[in-house]
């Protein structure tokens, strides 16, 4: 059964320690996440953008898909399913298929038509049960076609959203989706501390997990990080495994790859891409 991020990431905020978010593309990583999280018997959050949700043919067919597959695997721990950056529209969408938490992403909007459209879904959200996060300050990189610069939040901003009744915020705090630079100067902690202290024990989001050295994930779990999002370090692993067995030439037989064969390394490199994340984010064992 699904379950709505709010408990999950105040537990979190206040054990110290953040829960991952982690975007599902397909059937086998959507598997191999809610078997990895069973087993460390660790809350999770599927996050799934709107560009995989047209992939997998829609978010129905995708909610209809992780439901069933909870039921069919026995998962027990606390499973959210959520809209990654969503647009006013998607939300809706999402809302409908039976998501059980969303983001939108007014960050590209005036502050004043974020504010707007936040409350709107709020309202919304807490009249279905549904978690919410919203954005305030770009997050760096690319993401199915949406570019941020990366610009850091202003907490006041921040607190005007976080007001309205949100159960979580991403605020920018120089992080990026996708791979760091080498000159990447590392994350604004002096913003994250300014942030907190504006929206008080509000769990705060970071995105773009991927990369961001141990150190700096520790701090800013410790500052008020209670859900952090992976994508790339899961496509990495995927396709790396993915091709070290395409190149071994396994499992020709004169008739082309079996599909299943050639996408159980990927689905293990998942794994243990998840299980590392879950480790270092301290939510083993929180379920």
């Amino acid at each position: 059964m699904l379950v709505n991020a709010r408990d999950m990431l105040q537990k979190a905020r206040e054990g110290k320690y953040a829960v991952g978010q982690f975007n599902i593309n397909n059937l086998e990583w959507t598997k191999a996440i809610l078997l990895t999280a069973q087993e460390q018997n660790s809350p999770v959050i599927l996050g799934v953008s709107e560009g995989a949700g047209k992939y997998m043919t829609g978010f129905k067919t995708v909610a209809s898909m992780v439901a069933a597959m909870i039921d069919e695997l026995g998962i027990t721990v606390p499973v959210a399913l959520h809209l990654d950056h969503g647009t006013y529209e998607g939300c809706y969408k999402c809302i409908e298929a039976g998501f059980s938490s969303i983001m939108f992403d007014g960050s590209h909007y005036p502050i004043e038509e974020n504010v707007e459209k936040t409350k709107e879904l709020v309202k919304v959200c807490a009249e279905k049960g549904l978690s919410i996060e919203a954005e305030v300050g770009s997050i760096g990189g690319e993401e199915d076609g949406v570019v941020g610069m990366g610009e850091c939040a202003d907490p006041d901003e921040c607190k005007a959203i976080a007001d309205l009744g949100v159960d979580m915020l991403a605020a920018g705090i120089g992080n990026i989706h996708g791979k760091y630079p080498e000159n990447w100067p590392g994350l604004s902690f002096e913003t994250l501390e300014a942030v907190k202290e504006k929206v008080g024990n509000m769990p705060l989001v970071l995105h773009g997990g991927t990369g961001i050295p141990a150190d700096m994930i520790k701090k800013a779990i410790s500052l008020g990080v209670a859900k952090i999002n992976v994508n790339t370090e899961c496509q990495l692993a995927f396709a790396d495994a993915t091709r070290k067995y395409i190149e071994a030439g396994k499992d020709l037989q004169g008739k082309g790859f079996d599909p299943r064969k050639l996408l159980a390394p990927g689905t293990e490199a998942i794994k243990e891409t998840v299980k590392e994340k879950m480790e270092l984010f301290g939510s083993v064992g929180k379920a």
